[in-house]
């Protein structure tokens, strides 16, 4: 008897036909004495009272029957490329775990270990030890270079090259430009806002953009409703966005290192963004086949699975190591996820090839557009 067996065992007890009833007590459907289980909802037919005893036994039996779940689900991944996926779209599921629940937990446990061990905090450190430059800030009142290169020669040669091609006074004039122009819109911070206010959609945007990251920088605004009341600006949807674009780009310029904690925490819910799509393409690269695009994406599911479990033993030897090996377990994923295709889905090499060229094109496309989308998405409500 294995420990598993063991554990429910102690329960037994619940199950002796003097605590049976006929009615069962989660869903009030009608029992016979002789069902151990409701056939509706599945609970134990028992009326004994529930003790202490009773419920660490279903406790770690649960923990226990999802252990051995995970095992054989591993052992079917790494060893047995596409036959997990055909056993679980043929019904054969009690003995595996979840694919989406499986993938979940593995690109969660990824990109925690990921960022755990990448030291992102020194960026911010770096980036609080210094100020953040500006254009003018490069260049002195006369339009001399004012940048410390660290090698004194190496600083003068660029200044001459500056005074050969006769730029010094191209970039003071740009310099009190700028200044003149960012002068005009903190004496006049409404005007400047309102100003853009019937501009075509992207000149507006800009426009708001660069006033509220001024307004920022240079006088501290810290709130939305500090900029509708202080400065007497609409409160519409737009200009909350900009303002939070605004405010997030500022926040990322002086804490990167934060930002990409953030940005990492969202990447495994960024895999769940693009999977469901990329089953579209499968389906449309098999669409001859018999297989249904749910097929297709607990398919992908496994794969991902398969994927992430060699990114995390990579991950293991890398830090034990301190060796670089993940070209190794890619390559190793390349492989495996041909032998996956082939089998699964039942082709010829030829074939298998042509479609494994194309949707590891759709992947990685896909997977770009999720990535800018989750940057671009980070960056605003940061």
């Amino acid at each position: 008897m294995n420990m598993a067996n063991k554990l429910i065992s102690f329960s037994k007890k619940r199950d002796q036909l003097k605590y049976r009833g006929t009615s069962c007590r989660n869903c009030g459907r009608q029992l016979d004495l002789s069902d151990k289980f409701c056939p509706n909802c599945s609970q134990a037919n028992s009326t004994k009272k529930l003790t202490l005893r009773d419920f660490f036994d279903e406790f770690f039996a649960n923990i226990i029957s999802y252990d051995s779940k995970l095992l054989k689900t591993l052992s079917a991944l790494l060893w047995r490329p596409g036959k997990i996926t055909k056993d679980y779209v043929n019904g054969k599921r009690v003995s595996y775990t979840n694919p989406f629940r499986f993938l979940l937990s593995l690109a969660i446990i990824y990109f925690l270990a990921i960022s755990f061990n990448s030291d992102f905090s020194k960026l911010d450190e770096i980036v609080q030890d210094k100020d953040t430059p500006s254009f003018s800030s490069f260049f002195g009142d006369n339009g001399t270079l004012n940048l410390d290169l660290g090698d004194h020669e190496e600083q003068k040669e660029l200044s001459n090259v500056i005074d050969s091609l006769k730029l010094s006074e191209e970039i003071q004039k740009i310099s009190n430009q700028i200044k003149t122009k960012d002068s005009i819109t903190l004496s006049h911070p409404t005007e400047s806002f309102n100003a853009f206010a019937d501009s075509t959609f992207g000149a507006r945007i800009s426009g708001k953009y660069k006033v509220i990251s001024l307004l920022i920088n240079k006088q501290g605004l810290k709130s939305y409703g500090t900029l509708l009341d202080k400065y007497s600006i609409e409160d519409t949807n737009e200009n909350k966005i900009v303002f939070n674009s605004a405010r997030s780009v500022n926040k990322f310029s002086k804490q990167p290192g934060s930002f990409l904690n953030d940005l990492i925490s969202k990447l495994p819910f960024a895999t769940f963004f693009f999977l469901p799509l990329f089953a579209i393409f499968i389906w449309l690269a098999y669409i001859r086949k018999k297989y249904t695009y749910t097929d297709h994406l607990i398919f992908s599911f496994h794969n991902q699975s398969l994927l992430f479990i060699l990114l995390i033993i990579s991950f293991l030897v890398d830090s034990v190591f301190k060796v670089d090996s993940g070209w190794i377990f890619i390559s190793i994923f390349s492989i495996y996820l041909f032998r996956a295709m082939r089998i699964f889905y039942g082709q010829g090499t030829l074939k298998t090839i042509v479609k494994y060229l194309f949707l590891n094109t759709i992947f990685f496309i896909l997977a770009g557009i999720s990535g800018i989308l989750l940057f671009t998405g980070s960056l605003i409500t940061y």
